[in-house]
């Protein structure tokens, strides 16, 4: 009866640990990123540019519109560096193709918040997004050539 409850509580023990785990910073992360192998960038990549949509809208929201700004440019650039990894692994596009649907889908609403004047650097990042999703799908179900 005592080694069930032993391992029972071994269980409970290392699944603490694993929550107790603190969430890396954005800086960790892009360091990461850089440093790991070609098929677990497509993930670490778009998780940056997803942190940084969240950034994003509530920098917008703080009325901080520069670093908005500053925080979409990251996202085009992180999801661009993703769309690479993951059509040179040709690993994670799938994920990597959802996970911008969903950035884009963020930003319009971002855009939809916002004073004209602020809402063309979001357009210009939704746009380049929708391309970036486009040569992902394309990737996953164009023409394959025959050799």
């Amino acid at each position: 009866m005592r080694i069930p409850i032993i391992i029972l509580a071994i269980c409970f023990a290392s699944s603490l640990a694993a929550f107790a785990r603190k969430e890396e910073t954005l800086a960790e992360l892009i360091t990461r990123a850089g440093s790991s192998k070609l098929e677990d960038r497509p993930r670490l990549y778009t998780e940056i540019a997803r942190r940084q949509v969240k950034a994003a809208d509530q920098l917008y929201s703080e009325g901080k519109p520069e670093e908005g700004r500053v925080a979409v440019s990251d996202v085009v650039q992180y999801s661009d560096k993703a769309r690479d990894a993951a059509t040179q692994s040709g690993k994670k596009l799938k994920d990597t193709e959802i996970a911008v649907r969903k950035m884009v889908a963020r930003l319009r609403d971002i855009k939809r918040t916002l004073a004209f004047e602020y809402q063309a650097p979001v357009q210009e990042a939704v746009d380049h997004l929708e391309l970036v999703r486009t040569e992902l799908l394309s990737q996953m179900f164009g023409k394959k050539e025959n050799k």
